[in-house]
């Protein structure tokens, strides 16, 4: 498999290091000299100094025989041509960020995958960090206007659901229909939840909500606190 990523900032190098934990082929466009010279260094890569704009550039990248092309530059526009020209030379998989919210529907047009403003996504992990430290990690899910998301929930050793099963817990009215227990992470091992699991102290629950994030939903996992109320306080 092989993949040309366009731009080495913050966001393609990361999606640089991830690449080269796996046995990909990976061909980097950057027109920065002094980045190209950082890359050039490594032995993970092929880099290809241009403009991703210039089908020159996008040649020499063999965008044309790649399996995938990720655009990640901090312009949409830039992003957007860079997925018409490779759209055009005949790759099928095209992924990309997009900055600003309008702009979506010309990135649906090419059949992009889409992540959308990632400045925000950090800044609302951030804030959920603060805001309720009980959720660890969290992605939505569907159309990007739904509340749907799928989030985990460290288990506090006074939550209501401690020492009760799945089962207890939604006959006692503790957990909400709107919401499904998918997964529990319990010393390292993953266990895939049924009625008869029991729910403990310090487990890492993955929940699927339709409502997002809720104090209806992360209640029974917590001891009561409330959010950053209870910190400032």
């Amino acid at each position: 498999m092989s993949i040309v990523i366009v731009g080495a900032g913050r966001i393609g190098s990361s999606v640089l290091e991830m690449a080269t934990d796996v046995d990909i082929e990976i061909r980097v466009v950057e027109q920065d000299p002094s980045r190209v010279d950082e890359l050039e260094s490594a032995e993970n890569c092929e880099v290809i100094s241009g403009d991703a704009t210039d089908r020159e550039t996008l040649l020499r990248a063999r965008v044309n025989d790649a399996d995938a092309v990720i655009t990640t530059t901090e312009e949409d526009a830039t992003n957007l041509m860079v997925l018409m020209v490779a759209r055009e030379m005949g790759c099928d998989t095209l992924v990309s960020v997009v900055h600003q919210e309008a702009n979506l529907p010309l990135f649906s047009q090419f059949g992009a995958t889409v992540i959308e403003n990632p400045q925000r996504l950090i800044a609302e992990y951030l804030f959920r960090g603060v805001w309720n430290p009980t959720i660890q990690d969290f992605m939505h899910v569907g159309d990007p206007k739904s509340e749907a998301e799928v989030f985990e929930l460290a288990v506090n050793e006074s939550a209501p659901i401690v020492a009760k099963t799945l089962e207890q817990a939604d006959v006692e009215g503790l957990l909400p229909s709107s919401m499904i227990v998918v997964a529990v992470e319990r010393d390292g091992e993953i266990i895939i939840p049924r009625g008869h699991t029991t729910v403990e102290a310090g487990d890492l629950v993955t929940v699927f909500s339709k409502e997002g994030v809720t104090d209806e939903v992360t209640e029974p996992f917590d001891s009561g606190t409330d959010g950053l109320t209870d910190i400032l306080d």
